[in-house]
């Protein structure tokens, strides 16, 4: 396709492509160990995740205004590399960790992500012909929820055995629950922690709700890496690919008082049979 193949539209296209697989397919398992983990309602949850979102507005509105005297690869690839920066501060989770541990990675992934998103709507477009428009923004619509189901699918194989692995080697070693450990296992990547909780014995539930909360915390650790690598690579693939100018919409033609007053057309007056009026 004609559109893939121009620097600066694929390039956005990477850009878009590597800030959903990163940041926004580990908000899903932000969400999980908030509500799961944590036991915050749902709209603790989301008041919580409003720091992320302070991020974004904070440098988007800034952002927006320099895509248009600014390569958008030097917008772009330092907001993806701040993305990944913010991923790695949320790194260190345990079992005794509270929401607060993420707030600042998430404020700063919020900064890259502001400076990422407007660039890449007008890249979008911009690159184009005003004819191919609606392709070029369904194009980069697609490489967003494909970065999405592309980031979530192996974040989640990688968090689903590593959190087995943990459950099933720490569950062993309590007193009548070694039977159980896949079970507690399942639970913990369906989001049913609470019901398995509550169907066990009352001096066990301590030792099993640290377990879980450890083995959670362990996975998680793990793809908020994996995320930040996206993160990384794209940024810096983005910043190195070459850039060319956004397509700048022609000039409107000026008008000309006509003998009435009123404005004429160009199209109007530059005719030869019009030109003595």
């Amino acid at each position: 396709m004609a559109a893939t193949g121009l620097p600066t539209f694929s390039g956005g296209s990477v850009a878009a492509f590597g800030v959903s697989a990163s940041i926004f397919s580990v908000i899903l398992y932000l969400v999980l160990y908030l509500q799961d983990i944590l036991e915050y309602s749902a709209l603790a949850t989301g008041l919580r995740l409003l720091v992320f979102s302070a991020g974004i507005l904070a440098t988007s509105a800034i952002a927006g205004r320099l895509s248009s005297h600014v390569p958008v690869r030097l917008l772009a690839g330092p907001g993806l590399l701040i993305v990944g920066a913010g991923l790695l501060l949320t790194r260190g989770l345990d079992a005794g960790s509270s929401w607060t541990h993420l707030g600042p990675g998430l404020i700063v992934a919020g900064l890259g992500v502001g400076m990422v998103n407007p660039p890449l709507a007008s890249t979008a477009v911009g690159v184009i012909t005003p004819d191919r428009a609606g392709m070029a923004s369904g194009i980069n619509s697609t490489f967003r929820q494909v970065g999405i189901a592309t980031g979530i699918a192996p974040l989640g194989t990688l968090f689903s055995n590593k959190v087995t692995d943990e459950v099933l080697a720490k569950v062993a070693s309590v007193p009548g629950l070694s039977g159980k450990g896949q079970r507690i296992a399942t639970a913990v990547q369906s989001g049913s922690i609470r019901q398995v909780i509550g169907q066990l014995a009352a001096r066990a539930r301590g030792s099993i709700a640290v377990i879980i909360k450890a083995a959670f915390t362990t996975g998680l650790d793990r793809i908020l890496l994996v995320a930040a690598i996206i993160a990384l690579a794209s940024g810096v693939v983005a910043l190195c690919h070459p850039q060319q100018g956004l397509r700048r919409s022609p000039e409107r033609p000026q008008l000309r008082n006509g003998s009435d007053g009123s404005r004429e057309s160009p199209a109007l007056w530059q005719r030869p049979e019009l030109r003595s009026r």
